[in-house]
């Protein structure tokens, strides 16, 4: 679902955008990431979690890492991919 992390345009952060697109059940995200004891919080139109750095995840799929340290963020993202994966699957299938 996501090939890559970069650094976000502004320098503040990294992002990581899901290709090719696809949108976020935010419910069934929030569900998985309780699931796996990951901090969340609902904002209705994004999830914010709590995995060493905070993480916004939008609806579209982006993942947005608050932090400039790589380490940190691919950390983080190591830890959300399988999650969200987990999320994105249809239940059943």
């Amino acid at each position: 679902m996501y090939r890559t992390l970069r650094l976000c345009a502004s320098g503040g952060g990294f992002e990581a955008i899901p290709d090719p697109p696809r949108p976020l059940d935010l419910a069934r995200v929030r569900a998985s990431l309780e699931a796996a004891l990951v901090p969340v919080v609902d904002a209705r139109v994004m999830l914010i979690a709590a995995v060493g750095p905070e993480v916004t995840i939008a609806r579209s799929g982006r993942l947005l890492f608050k932090t400039r340290d790589p380490a940190a963020a691919d950390r983080a993202f190591n830890l959300l991919r399988p999650i969200l994966d987990r999320a994105a699957t249809p239940p059943g299938a």
